[in-house]
């Protein structure tokens, strides 16, 4: 949560020239609520089924390049295989506890999954290390800005040849 994954999808797909989708907006757009409101009103349970059904549309239509999960749907094996069944490149952007904390704290939004401190660095120990299977990992410092986090990526990209150079 907080780790810029939205801003830094919108960035990467400006410098790749490509559509970009975040899970969580389609989500909620196409329940009119919000994820927070979806979670309390119907349950955490009830909200992943919804991710992993937007994702597997997504992907089966192929209507982005560029996908911004939302901070729990890489921690699904389902997700992952899904994801993995589409040939895509994961990414996790490999943000201090801190940094998201600041973030999170200074955000009006309700986050229910990380109503305090001590729940956000639960669920946050309990997740880095499954983001951590992700193809490649960005580390992001609060000097680094979205921008520069993208570029990071596109030379990753380069490096490995999953886009031209």
């Amino acid at each position: 949560m907080a780790c810029g994954k939205t801003t830094v999808a919108c960035r990467l797909a400006k410098l790749l020239n490509c559509s970009v989708l975040d899970l969580d907006s389609l989500i909620s757009e196409q329940e009119n609520q919000t994820v927070s409101d979806l979670i309390k009103e119907r349950g955490e349970s009830s909200f992943r089924l919804a991710e992993t059904f937007g994702l597997r549309v997504i992907l089966e239509r192929k209507t982005a390049r560029v996908i911004a999960l939302g901070g729990g749907a890489w921690t699904l094996e389902r997700n992952r295989k899904l994801i993995n069944e589409h040939n895509c490149l994961t990414i996790f952007l490999d943000a201090p506890f801190e940094l998201c904390w600041k973030r999170i704290s200074k955000q009006e939004a309700v986050r229910p999954l990380a109503l305090d401190r001590t729940s956000a660095h639960k669920l946050y120990r309990e997740r880095h290390p499954i983001y951590a299977r992700a193809d490649l990992s960005i580390k992001v410092t609060k000097e680094k800005s979205a921008d520069v986090l993208a570029s990071e990526i596109v030379a990753a990209l380069k490096r490995r040849r999953f886009v031209k150079a």
